[in-house]
């Protein structure tokens, strides 16, 4: 066989798995997704169970305490937007009124200032806006009455973080297992980092999130936005999504200002606000509590959260980023995948990286 043909069974089979790959996460993605995102919890929840059991706790004890203790402020935290979120639909209609009369003026003075406009097209805004508006009530009911498969899944995660966390002693041995005593001190040394970067990503990002939820409630109780708390809430929880999780969140504050409320003033301040926000939370928040430990760079970031959101929603959107470290960190162990390793990672472009002594070169000229 010649090399070339080589080299295209390979890929062909590459291929092959690739999209077979793609089709089961795609079939099996209510039943994979809660596992996936399990993992990742029992990493965050791992450093405090170790602590119990080195205070001389059972495994068994510490493990039930540490996931009831995860779980209580879990629920708190629900039945504190739950009750918001109660109000909130409890006025939606009058406020889905509102938005189209505030919208209704808008359209008004711009068919004054431009002319009449085509029969055609004449209130498409109007349509456009009070679909999304019904759609949104919709969402928000059915979030309310969850269906029976979804809270099964959300009951099921507390369930496998406690398994999780009780047998990986044994999954570590299972991987053990799978490989020659010679490889063992490079396979630990995985462990060890997907270990490291799994817990300092999702404590950084718990950690900013809640900070989020301070800032933005405060900041648009101060510039006087209704439902200050639950829009403050949803738009710091939507930072889950990584890059794009701000500018989404603040969307949110945003277009109900400006609908709702008919306050322009007040939604450039939203604007301006978020902005801030989104600039503290990408300078200052984010490095120093979640560091650089998940080492993707920016493209292959953005493509692997908008691929998850293809194949899991917004769970893959939250996913995405963490299990492309892990891959990332297998790569940096894998000889035959080096190059993948470095085209994943930040090295490389050094050179063109803007730093504060770059900045005082040019005005020193």
């Amino acid at each position: 066989m010649r090399r070339e043909d080589g080299w295209l069974q390979r890929y062909t089979f590459i291929l092959l798995f690739g999209i077979l790959l793609m089709y089961v996460l795609v079939v099996a993605r209510e039943f994979l997704y809660p596992i996936f995102m399990a993992v990742l919890f029992a990493y965050l929840l791992y450093p405090i169970e170790k602590w119990l059991e080195m205070k001389g706790l059972p495994r068994l004890l510490a493990n039930f305490i540490t996931v009831v203790a995860a779980m209580a402020l879990f629920v708190g935290a629900l039945i504190l937007l739950y009750k918001q979120l109660i109000v909130f639909l409890g006025d939606f209609p009058t406020l889905q009124d509102k938005a189209m009369e505030n919208l209704d003026r808008v359209q008004q003075s711009i068919d004054k200032r431009f002319g009449e406009t085509n029969p055609d097209n004449e209130h498409w805004l109007q349509v456009q806006v009070k679909n999304a508006l019904e759609l949104s009530g919709n969402f928000l009911s059915d979030i309310l009455m969850a269906t029976t498969g979804t809270l099964a899944k959300i009951g099921l995660m507390p369930v496998y973080i406690f398994l999780f966390l009780y047998y990986r002693n044994k999954f570590e041995r299972f991987v053990y297992r799978q490989v020659s005593s010679f490889n063992h001190p490079r396979v630990k040394q995985i462990i060890r980092e997907v270990s490291n970067v799994t817990k300092h990503y999702m404590a950084g990002v718990v950690i900013v999130i809640l900070i989020l939820c301070v800032i933005n409630s405060t900041g648009l109780f101060l510039i006087g936005v209704d439902y200050w708390l639950l829009l403050g809430i949803i738009s710091a929880f939507i930072n889950f999504i990584p890059y794009f999780g701000t500018l989404i969140g603040g969307a949110v504050p945003l277009l109900y200002t400006l609908l709702v409320q008919g306050d322009p003033h007040k939604a450039l301040l939203v604007l301006f606000f978020f902005l801030l926000v989104q600039f503290t939370e990408n300078n200052i928040l984010t490095p120093n509590i979640t560091g650089s430990k998940v080492n993707i760079n920016p493209l292959f970031t953005i493509l692997s959260i908008i691929v998850g959101g293809m194949i899991w929603g917004l769970p893959g959107m939250f996913l995405a980023v963490p299990y492309m470290g892990i891959f990332k960190v297998y790569c940096d162990h894998n000889h035959n995948l080096a190059a993948w390793s470095y085209m994943l990672g930040t090295e490389g472009t050094e050179e063109h990286a803007l730093t504060i002594e770059k900045i005082k070169r040019v005005f020193k000229k």
